[in-house]
């Protein structure tokens, strides 16, 4: 797990951790947080006792690579620290657990989206047709040995999920992307402004240009984007609780 003043969800995706994964050590890669985040960390490592910290200022393509290479087991796990896992996350993906699978990828289902059954739906097939070219780290079950020999360039601050997926491909591994098991991503606030917008996409579009074929389902998301933005303008207590939202059926 990455962090970095991840206080705000990260109770919740612990909780959920613990809960449905069974874990020989929680490694967490920490950008030095200024929040309570390390705090809560400390809290968990004083209740399970298999927390292994490491703080580095690196992209998010050298602290993953930083994380690999403290694995000890035949398979890991990438979880954000903004999510929640379902339940029987683990359960549900051994079932797709073959000699030939490098990984399994849940789908990521946006907060916001939980009231809407129809936007799910939308969003459910333009997110995993984004998975299915590009990969993606929110939960992803990783096979230690799909990634032996990786070096991740430590440049890369966002996509090194598709540097990751591709490696485990080109090893001969199958990547698998299902529906279920998934998990539920609380996006921060900032995610439903104008600036933080930009911002995400400032972040992208250098390497998104490798991956044209995806436009059109960002786009889709941008559409979603907009509309959190209209009603959080309208309304932010009722934004802020819709956003707080969670049904892990």
């Amino acid at each position: 797990m990455l962090t970095k003043d991840s206080a705000r969800v990260l109770r919740e995706c612990l909780n959920s951790i613990y809960r449905n994964i069974p874990i020989n050590n929680l490694i967490i890669i920490d950008g030095y947080s200024t929040d309570e985040t390390l705090e809560i960390v400390r809290e968990f490592q004083k209740e399970h006792g298999n927390i292994k910290l490491l703080q580095t200022r690196g992209t998010r393509g050298y602290a993953r690579q930083r994380g690999i290479e403290m694995v000890e087991t035949d398979w890991f796990m990438f979880v954000d620290s903004d999510v929640v896992l379902c339940r029987d996350w683990f359960k549900r993906a051994l079932k797709y657990v073959e000699d030939d699978v490098g990984a399994v990828w849940g789908m990521e289902l946006w907060s916001v989206l939980l009231e809407s059954r129809r936007l799910i739906g939308l969003f459910e097939r333009a997110n995993f047709r984004v998975f299915k070219q590009r990969g993606g780290t929110h939960d992803i079950l990783i096979r230690r040995e799909a990634v032996e020999g990786i070096r991740i360039p430590a440049d890369l601050h966002t996509y090194e999920d598709a540097y990751i997926k591709r490696w485990i491909s080109r090893r001969g591994f199958k990547v698998i992307a299902t529906y279920d098991p998934y998990c539920i991503h609380y996006r921060p606030e900032s995610a439903w402004t104008l600036r933080g917008s930009i911002g995400i996409i400032a972040n992208d579009i250098t390497h998104a240009a490798e991956y044209p074929e995806l436009f059109l389902a960002y786009s889709f998301f941008a559409v979603i984007v907009a509309r959190q933005m209209l009603r959080h303008r309208s309304d932010p207590a009722k934004f802020k609780a819709r956003a707080r939202a969670s049904d892990l059926r």
